[in-house]
């Protein structure tokens, strides 16, 4: 008597190159690298919607907007993953919180409290947390000037300006070549 196995197939994994696009509709597990969701405005301006890292499950499946385009930012792994009832609603749920602070974020006037708090943002997020505050790698993360000025919506020369402004007023440290130290909010002066 024979008997047939059923093999399951085995899920996809790509490695992809910084602003290579995953294909859309597929639940994506994260195991190396950074990416961003984002869609547009009638101008055609990137809209971030989220940012991505390691552990992470990210789809544009359940988004009801007509064009949503997960972008990697660094090089990336991620394999398809098909996801319980259970993780489908966490990741809802995380995809709202992540975007709820984006938006959160870029509704701050001020285009220096602004580009603070998502530095902060990042670093609670993806950085190493201590009580004295985050250490991040903008060069890990390619967080470009250019790439921090399209998540909050503001310009190039106004993110290089108010990140050398920020280090001289110490609400930004260099560590080392790639790392950067951001105080814990209690332990700097307002802007």
């Amino acid at each position: 008597m024979a008997f047939s196995t059923l093999t399951r197939s085995q899920p996809l994994r790509l490695s992809l190159l910084p602003n290579d696009v995953l294909p859309a509709a597929i639940t994506w597990r994260i195991h190396d690298g950074y990416l961003r969701t984002s869609t547009w405005d009638e101008e055609g301006e990137a809209i971030t919607l989220g940012i991505w890292g390691p552990g992470d499950l990210v789809t544009s499946a359940h988004s009801g907007l007509a064009a949503i385009e997960l972008q990697c930012l660094t090089a990336v792994v991620v394999e398809q993953h098909e996801p319980t009832e259970a993780e489908t609603l966490s990741l809802l749920l995380h995809q709202i919180r992540n975007t709820e602070e984006i938006f959160e974020i870029n509704r701050i006037r001020s285009a220096e409290r602004r580009l603070l708090m998502l530095l902060r943002w990042i670093g609670r997020r993806f950085g190493q947390v201590s009580s004295r505050g985050y250490r991040l790698s903008l060069k890990d993360m390619n967080l470009t000037h250019k790439a921090l000025a399209e998540v909050c919506g503001l310009t190039r020369v106004t993110v290089t300006k108010n990140l050398n402004r920020y280090k001289t007023l110490g609400l930004l440290q260099k560590v080392s070549q790639a790392d950067l130290f951001i105080p814990a909010d209690n332990l700097v002066p307002a802007l």
